[in-house]
């Protein structure tokens, strides 16, 4: 097996929103995370204004939209995001399930002005849901495929639990990224989250970037969290 990062960069999720509560934490642990995510919430709720905010704390931007349609609108929707946020988000990503004339569309779209990532099965689903919604195989054979599906269409990597970073390092080589929520330290609460891990354990499997939201955000002192996973990081 490839050799794992010798320490996961750590990106805070800012799944909220309130941008102006964002905003506030972005400044707050600028000088300790190594990236921020912007998702749903927060796009949809305050757009790219609220997105620039963020961007202003001066860390980089995992942009986390999961697209999900047809080839030309993905690639159009990505290309438009490109050109109205400023800065540009270091990563943007899409749903796997939208097929190789979609990978490759957005791809293409993308054209290395960012990273492009694929969101392969979500960490809140389990092979039991992933039965319900019509899929036999296992959460791993499905990611494993899709992930193979998101090399081979030119994106740079995907988005997997901490139980598939193995694999898909092993199978898809050291440059392909994988980024990881799920993560939750040692006695934290799981949330809806399924197949998850610790910080340490998804670092030693090989994940490039841990994405970690709840248990830094909603802690009483946010940057004593993140002090403390990084902490665990360093010395595992």
């Amino acid at each position: 097996m490839s050799a794992s990062p010798a320490t996961s960069r750590i990106c805070v999720a800012l799944d909220m929103p309130d941008a102006e509560r964002a905003a506030a934490l972005a400044q707050e642990l600028a000088g300790h995370a190594d990236m921020l995510k912007v998702g749903m919430e927060l796009f949809y709720g305050a757009g790219a204004e609220g997105y620039e905010v963020i961007a202003a704390a001066g860390l980089p931007v995992f942009l986390d939209l999961k697209l999900h349609d047809i080839p030309n609108t993905v690639a159009r929707a990505l290309d438009a995001l490109l050109n109205a946020l400023e800065p540009a988000p270091a990563i943007l990503n899409v749903h796997a399930f939208g097929g190789p004339a979609m990978l490759k569309a957005a791809a293409e779209a993308v054209a290395g002005r960012a990273k492009l990532i694929a969101v392969t099965v979500l960490t809140s689903l389990s092979a039991e849901d992933l039965a319900h919604i019509g899929h036999a195989h296992a959460p791993r054979d499905t990611v494993l495929r899709l992930a193979a599906l998101a090399k081979e269409c030119g994106l740079d990597g995907v988005v997997c639990s901490p139980q598939e970073v193995a694999a898909i390092r092993a199978a898809l080589g050291d440059d392909f990224l994988t980024i990881v929520p799920g993560i939750r330290p040692a006695g934290a609460a799981m949330n809806d989250q399924q197949r998850a891990a610790t910080p340490a354990r998804a670092q030693a499997a090989g994940a490039d970037i841990l994405v970690i939201g709840r248990p830094v955000t909603q802690a009483e002192d946010p940057v004593k969290a993140l002090k403390s996973i990084r902490a665990e990081l360093v010395a595992s």
